[in-house]
């Protein structure tokens, strides 16, 4: 049942029925940061990213050392499943992907370079995978929260899919979605790589700097 090689997204009404609230208590401060990890209210004047692009450990580690974040957690983000688990996420029964959610502060680093950084530490040509990481949950999205956040999004993706088909490359399959519910992953995957640092990191690129 709990495959991890599901490449084909779930129909919503075949989709596991989660639960009504979190399986599990979180922690009130983030690892590295020291900031709050539940940050469903965000302190006024900073704004909020949602990616998906692979194994969320080596993502989250990406953004919280990104000058002008704030605070990061991981989720899931996209499905239908609410407040699910590890263990049904990886089922690919939740439609959800890996997800890191950032909190950062729009005058010290804009949404748009967040987006270049995101294109350039994965390959979002890829589909239901990343390099060995196969499924549904490790697909490329970018979950927007503003209007202006999908007009950078897909202005980007356009920039860089030109770059990548310049050089070869297939075409770039990221998700762009307005962004629904976001379920905080259990504790143990917060900042993962903070507490386990030989940790697994997943970082399958194209190796295509942002072009100027």
């Amino acid at each position: 049942m709990f495959s991890r090689h599901r490449t084909e997204m779930v129909d919503p009404a075949a989709a596991l029925p989660g639960r009504s609230a979190p399986a599990f208590p979180l922690p009130e401060r983030h690892e590295v940061l020291g900031t709050p990890l539940v940050t469903d209210e965000v302190p006024e004047g900073l704004e909020v990213a949602i990616f998906g692009l692979g194994c969320f450990w080596g993502a989250e580690e990406i953004y919280w050392q990104t000058p002008g974040v704030w605070s990061t957690s991981v989720g899931y983000a996209g499905g239908v499943t609410p407040h699910p688990t590890y263990q049904e996420v990886c089922s690919g029964r939740t439609g959800h992907t890996e997800a890191v959610r950032i909190v950062f502060d729009p005058d010290r680093v804009s949404f748009a370079d967040l987006v270049k950084r995101f294109f350039e530490v994965h390959d979002p040509t890829q589909g239901m995978r990343q390099g060995n990481d196969v499924g549904t949950q490790y697909r490329s999205a970018i979950y927007v929260t503003t209007p202006e956040q999908e007009q950078v999004a897909r202005e980007l993706t356009k920039v860089y899919g030109d770059e990548l088909a310049n050089r070869g490359f297939d075409p770039i399959t990221t998700e762009i979605a307005p962004a629904g519910a976001y379920y905080y992953a259990e504790p143990e995957h917060q900042q993962y790589l903070h507490k386990v640092p030989h940790g697994y990191r997943c970082h399958a690129n194209t190796g295509v700097p942002f072009p100027v």
